[in-house]
């Protein structure tokens, strides 16, 4: 299997600017964390969507920040890391034991606390608890709804903030899904969860308590998913369809948005 190496995109473009000296670049100099990004990348690199969502408001020690479908970790390990934040890492899928040990082995473990949640249930935390809800890779397959905005905003402190990046779409395809794409439209999770900017926009739009500071496509989307992909084995048939989807939409029809709110 081929590794990403942190030469292969050496820069991070960050609200029109190139930067080079980036968390991502600093962490993965080490090969020890470089062989940690690899092995639990589970979608487009996390780290580096979480450094440029983070970029677009301010983050700070103090903050109390739940990290809802954090997957292994990359994106709470780089809040707690960079920022000294107090980060919950939650996730439905990933062993939180798992996550403990491996944020133990990178001396972040003070400062994050993994936890088994499933962000459509009732989430056990006071109301107006954290200062931050972040969310990278995951947002789509659980908030594609009213329901859950208005759920979560009220465990957020008054002024502050929902950020969430994910997988979306350049333009609505509606009835007119590409031939190219068809197959991987008929999974249902897919075909429901992937949706462009103006759709999310408006669900966010709807919801009561909070302003939209900002929606885009992140400009790292090429790159995060370059990196995600040079790491996956065409052998294993979950990673394959990976590979054969993003072959198929050849840069053609998929971005990831990204979008901060601020509670009001």
């Amino acid at each position: 299997m081929i590794q990403y190496k942190p030469t292969l995109h050496p820069s991070t473009e960050i609200k029109g600017k190139i930067m080079r000296d980036t968390f991502l670049n600093r962490f993965v100099a080490e090969e020890k964390n470089l062989a940690f990004l690899n092995a639990t990348m589970w979608g487009p690199n996390g780290i580096r969507q979480s450094e440029e969502l983070a970029s677009h408001f301010a983050i700070t020690k103090d903050m109390k920040i739940l990290d809802l479908g954090c997957g292994m970790g990359l994106s709470s390990l780089y809040l707690a890391q960079e920022y000294g934040a107090e980060v919950f890492a939650t996730d439905l899928y990933a062993d939180p034991t798992q996550n403990h040990e491996n944020f133990q082995s990178l001396g972040i473990a003070d400062k994050i606390i993994p936890m088994m949640l499933d962000a459509t249930q009732p989430l056990p935390f006071a109301k107006s608890y954290f200062d931050v809800i972040f969310s990278v890779g995951a947002y789509n397959m659980f908030g594609d709804n009213e329901e859950m905005l208005a759920k979560i905003i009220p465990y957020l402190k008054k002024g502050g903030y929902i950020a969430v990046a994910f997988p979306g779409l350049k333009y609505e395809f509606g009835d007119n899904v590409p031939k190219e794409m068809q197959s991987f439209w008929n999974e249902p999770l897919v075909a429901k969860t992937v949706r462009g900017i103006e759709w999310w926009k408006d669900l966010f739009s709807k919801a009561v308590g909070i302003e939209i500071i900002t929606i885009s496509e992140q400009a790292c989307h090429d790159i995060a998913w370059k990196e995600y992909l040079v790491s996956r084995d065409p052998n294993n048939e979950e990673e394959k369809w990976d590979l054969d989807m993003m072959a198929a939409e050849g840069g053609k029809y998929f971005n990831t948005i990204q979008l901060v709110a601020k509670v009001i």
